[in-house]
């Protein structure tokens, strides 16, 4: 039996990370299991509810439909890298201040799909965030706090002229 696993090297977070990967693999098991950055959820390994949207290239992506060597060079920020109990990303802070979650199993694709849409798009209508949201599902709520959490880092993004970070990595980074 040979190894036909490739060696993968990106920066995540901010860090050159380097593990191998059988071609086949996704970059959501990838990050989970070869990189132990378990704040990427997999709900339905179908494209379809958005729990495991990254940043790739500053683009949101769902990692379970890329595969981890198609990310091979590539920058990639989950949301360990956005932020920190100290420093919380615009994002993170509105989801805590307008209650955007529930139990939370979506929370971390549903902000960095958001985060996606207010790179494109920093000032959305609420319309554009319902729309922006059509991606990502959220079985416990009726999207509301999520809007309004959205609307909210939007707020403190103005507020703050803090823009958010494309590439810039504030989060502690796990080895």
């Amino acid at each position: 039996m040979t190894n036909n696993k490739m060696k993968v090297n990106m920066t995540v977070n901010g860090r050159e990370r380097s593990a191998e990967a059988e071609p086949r693999m996704l970059l959501a098991h990838f990050l989970r299991d070869e990189l132990g950055l378990t704040g990427t959820h997999i709900g339905c390994d179908t494209s379809q509810c958005g729990a495991c949207t990254v940043m790739v290239d500053g683009a949101a992506v769902k990692s379970c439909t890329m595969l981890a060597v198609q990310a091979d060079g590539t920058e990639v920020t989950t949301v360990e890298g956005i932020g920190t109990a100290d420093n919380l990303h615009p994002m993170q802070q509105g989801f805590w201040e307008e209650h955007g979650l529930q139990c939370g199993y979506c929370t971390s694709g549903v902000m960095m799909a958001m985060i996606g849409l207010l790179n494109e798009n920093p000032n959305p209508t609420e319309e554009e965030i319902r729309e922006g949201l059509e991606g990502v599902i959220c079985r416990c709520t009726g999207y509301q706090f999520i809007v309004k959490a959205v609307q909210k880092a939007v707020q403190i993004m103005a507020e703050t002229d803090r823009p958010l970070p494309a590439k810039e990595v504030v989060g502690e980074v796990r080895s």
